[in-house]
């Protein structure tokens, strides 16, 4: 079909009464000019008619996909296409007589459109990239590293496409040849070639994605992944300096990824007060009346020394604490705060809410508050954490209880006064 239009081309250039085989170097020079006249012409027709004329229509569209395709120029690269299709046509026939040249210019020209077909794909994977980041695709899927994959792939086939246009051999040619090349590849580009795997294992599993917050001692990043790679991975700590990290690293070293919490709705808080074990005790009538009238234990006391009492009922020497079940203030402490938590409008109620008695150790006995609050912000998060330990802290006297805490030096000081008083 080529050589067809070529023929019919230089038909029409004799019967302008033109040699269509010129052998002087003005009429050849005239002939190229030509050529890339005609060759300037149809890619202005391209670019002010049809590119403009599409990126008319894009812009009242009501999607926004199609205006990122424009924002990259995609039609503006495709219509480049036009005017090196038209010179690999027209240059070689004008220049037929000089067969080396014409040889030399054709493979050129074809070696040229080549690049800007892969300059387009590329614009166009760009666009893809770029779309799926608005529509926060990367937060499910790293595309950006399915795309450069594939611009990696297309960079090698047109590279191998373009050698052999050059060579005039078939790409098979250089296919075999990547077989001998491949060990002394995995020597020289050892650390690329990891980085490489690694980039595809961390977007197959989804180990990382674009927006996750991950945490990896090993590099001192603590923070939000900005940008996923085939080869690193991009983080900006929480103080706003950049950690780069090799993609092989995240699979070959421990990582704590945030993603589950973030997605879940509910951030953890797991935290203990110690109790002073000197400050336990058992609850008298009037202090178990007295907190009767807190709004947390309101149903909780009556019930619970209802089961008591019954408990208790067959029980000779009841008047003896070791005998039968009595109340104490850090169970009734502990049942307070289940139910202050429970009511807590910052707290996660679909999440485990647990108080519980950890092993008591030398530094007392720790309560711990085992919750999720409902407000995954760092900042909120803090807040919600803070006035929880506020408000802990501050009704322990009310039960009767004491936080531990190690003698200071003023402790230490005021001992000695009373000491040297005595």
């Amino acid at each position: 079909m080529n050589t067809e239009f070529r023929v019919e081309v230089a038909s029409w250039l004799t019967q302008l009464g033109i040699d269509s085989q010129p052998t002087d170097g003005v009429a050849t020079s005239v002939l190229i000019f030509a050529c890339l006249l005609i060759a300037g012409i149809a890619y202005y027709i391209t670019h002010r008619f049809v590119v403009h004329g599409l990126n008319a229509v894009i812009r009242r569209s009501s999607v926004t996909w199609d205006d990122i395709f424009m924002r990259f120029n995609v039609l503006e690269r495709l219509a480049l296409l036009v005017p090196i299709v038209l010179l690999d046509l027209l240059i070689p026939i004008v220049i037929n007589s000089h067969e080396f040249a014409s040889v030399i210019i054709d493979r050129l020209l074809s070696s040229l459109l080549v690049f800007f077909i892969l300059r387009a794909i590329y614009g166009a994977l760009n666009a893809v990239d770029e779309i799926a980041d608005v529509n926060h695709v990367n937060r499910r899927i790293p595309v950006k590293s399915f795309v450069q994959l594939t611009k990696l792939f297309l960079f090698f086939i047109g590279l191998i496409i373009v050698f052999s246009i050059l060579a005039d051999q078939s790409p098979i040619y250089f296919f075999s040849g990547l077989g001998v090349a491949t060990g002394f590849m995995m020597l020289v580009f050892r650390d690329t070639i990891l980085g490489f795997v690694a980039g595809i294992q961390l977007a197959a599993n989804r180990m990382v994605s674009k927006g996750d917050w991950i945490q990896m001692d090993k590099y001192a990043a603590d923070g939000a992944v900005e940008d996923v790679t085939l080869t690193t991975v991009k983080v900006r700590n929480w103080d706003n300096t950049i950690t780069m990290i090799p993609a092989y690293a995240l699979v070959s070293d421990a990582f704590k990824n945030w993603r589950g919490m973030s997605e879940s709705g509910g951030r953890r808080i797991k935290r203990s007060v110690n109790i002073d074990v000197n400050s336990i005790k058992f609850l008298t009538d009037e202090e178990r009346i007295r907190l009767g009238k807190v709004n947390y234990l309101k149903e909780y006391l009556p019930q619970i020394f209802s089961e008591i009492s019954a408990a208790n009922a067959n029980i000779s020497d009841i008047d003896m604490k070791v005998n039968g079940r009595h109340l104490t203030n850090i169970g009734t402490f502990r049942a307070y705060l289940q139910e202050y938590l429970r009511r807590h409008d910052k707290i996660h109620k679909d999440m485990t809410l647990m108080v519980r008695q950890l092993a008591p150790t030398t530094e007392g006995l720790p309560i711990e508050l085992y919750i999720f609050t409902n407000d995954i912000r760092w900042t909120y998060y803090e807040g919600i954490q803070a006035d929880i330990f506020d408000h802990v802290f501050a009704v322990l006297p009310e039960f009767g209880l004491r936080a531990f805490q190690n003698p200071t030096g003023n402790d230490i000081r005021s001992i000695k006064q009373y000491s040297e008083q005595q």
